[in-house]
């Protein structure tokens, strides 16, 4: 299983509002890092050796193995029904199952797997941070993953069984705890300080070798690498990453942590030179918080965002890389009591600008619970400012995600606004009918324009958009049929736009706004 997984485009609307300090050592014993242990060894400028910094350092990297039960769907033997079926269940043949085990075809079967992964020390009596996906069951194609036992080996090879202190899937973090004392361990140091350019050392366990150092320089700072939510903020670094380097510590020159290795970029697997870690600045006050046993704080405004990219500013006659546009506002949240709008930019919030660097979830879910806070936001090419109220956000796994009556058909009228449709934007449009809503299997009612045809030659088709997609709105404007629809594409194009924006759902999928040339234009 991979857990410095290769990374994919994909909106956790959240981060860490908790801000605690780090725990005093026990006793006399200092961090591993501290400036006093580390003013001899840690080098200036481009060092001639990594050795004595990755000596004092390793100590305090563990190897982290989970044992796993996973849970294996069976699939009916070929045989099923045949004089051979009883002959190969009796004898562990096919996939039926093995010689007594007394379970029919397709009866699920569970199997144990190992896993493994890296974390660091950060006190001197037991407790471990390392990613929440290195020690969580993940679902798997086979089926669904339970962890058994957590196993944490010391670079003296000492072994020692952890428990689960605390875990937070939204920013990817765990903190374990091990019964042991006199430890060695380490500190976060300050990630805001840390500069494009800065070397960085990474130790871990990759492919379950042991200690392991990798060295390199930081690539970016406030990466995004598709994920969702005010966690999609990384570092980046050419740094030796891979598979068992997850939940590893990233220090700096100093010996500071600034960061906690995550992800990696590749279309192999291995390393390529492009990993990711979660900023210390970030991982921090979770950690803490989690420590405590306290709540995970996160502000929430209730709405579904996106970016404004070329095609959104070009639609909506916005700059590029500047706020970011409503999808979705969810009833009776925040955004809605403040009058926010599907469809409007929002552009500043707390006075801090919404920027692809700062993105309206990092600002968002660093705000405290209950906050007013003012908004600006562009609707119809006016500035608006409006005040929300900052809610909690509500657990992840709630926020996770026909009709009836008699067929409607489509007029005269709509005929001939399908086919200006089509010549203006490359798609045949017919309106929402509840037939037509039955046979998408929408989970409730919908009005809008669904797309019967695209022109595999036009800016739609290159966008993506295709057959029984449903069009809701173009521009800002809440479509209710496909004349409808036309006449605003029209419309658009009467007025010299080379470009309009619609609101787009794909079954019961969340609607995106998506940026469509017009033919000609």
């Amino acid at each position: 299983m991979r857990y410095a997984y290769a990374v994919t485009a994909a909106t956790l609307l959240g981060g860490a509002a908790a801000t605690v300090a780090l725990q005093s050592p026990l006793g006399a014993q200092v961090a591993q890092n501290a400036p006093s242990q580390m003013a001899a060894v840690a080098p200036r400028g481009a060092p001639m050796s990594f050795a004595d910094l990755a000596a004092k350092l390793q100590p305090a990297v563990v190897n982290i193995s989970t044992t796993q039960k996973v849970q294996v769907k069976q699939q009916q033997s070929p045989f099923a029904g045949t004089p051979f079926d009883d002959f190969f269940k009796r004898f562990g043949g096919g996939q039926g199952g093995g010689m007594g085990d007394g379970g029919g075809a397709g009866a699920p079967q569970t199997r144990e797997a190992v896993s493994l992964g890296s974390g660091f020390l950060i006190s001197a009596d037991g407790y471990i941070v390392t990613n929440n996906h290195v020690i969580s069951g993940v679902p798997t194609e086979q089926g669904k993953v339970t962890i058994s036992s957590i196993t944490v080996t010391l670079t003296d090879r000492k072994e020692y069984k952890a428990t689960v202190v605390a875990k937070d899937a939204a920013s990817d973090l765990a903190v374990l705890k091990i019964d042991a004392t006199n430890l060695p361990f380490v500190q976060f140091g300050d990630s805001t300080k840390t500069r494009v350019g800065d070397w960085v050392l990474a130790i871990g366990n990759p492919f379950a070798l042991g200690g392991t150092v990798t060295a390199g320089i930081v690539s970016a700072i406030h990466r995004s690498i598709g994920n969702v939510g005010a966690y999609d903020r990384y570092i980046q670094t050419d740094a030796a990453i891979n598979q068992g380097n997850s939940g590893g510590p990233m220090f700096d020159l100093n010996g500071n942590v600034v960061g906690i290795n995550t992800a990696i970029f590749s279309p192999t697997g291995g390393n390529v030179g492009i990993g990711f870690a979660i900023p210390a600045e970030q991982a921090k006050p979770v950690v803490m918080a989690l420590m405590k046993g306290q709540k995970i704080s996160r502000g929430y405004l209730g709405v579904q965002i996106q970016p404004v990219d070329d095609d959104i500013a070009a639609g909506a006659g916005l700059p590029k890389n500047h706020g970011e546009i409503v999808a979705r506002v969810e009833p009776n949240q925040p955004a809605a009591k403040a009058g926010i709008q599907q469809g409007d930019v929002i552009t500043k919030v707390n006075g801090v600008d919404v920027t692809p660097d700062s993105t309206l979830s990092y600002i968002v879910a660093g705000l405290p619970v209950g906050t007013r806070v003012p908004i600006e936001l562009i609707r119809d090419h006016k500035t608006i400012n409006v005040v929300a109220v900052v809610a909690q956000r509500p657990p992840e796994e709630q926020l996770a995600l026909g009709a009836d009556g008699d067929d409607d058909n489509d007029g005269p009228g709509d005929q001939q606004q399908q086919a200006a449709t089509k010549n203006a934007l490359g798609v045949t449009l017919q309106s929402m009918t509840p037939a037509i809503a039955r046979q998408l299997q929408l989970a409730g009612p919908v009005q809008g324009a669904v797309i019967t045809n695209v022109d595999p030659s036009s800016d739609a088709a290159a966008k993506g958009l295709q057959p029984r997609d449903i069009i809701l709105s173009v521009g800002s404007h809440h479509v209710t049929s496909a004349a409808d629809a036309a006449a605003q594409i029209a419309a658009a194009q009467k007025a010299g736009a080379k470009t309009v924006l619609l609101l787009v759902q794909r079954g019961n999928r969340p609607a995106l706004f998506v940026g469509v040339d017009l033919i000609g234009k």
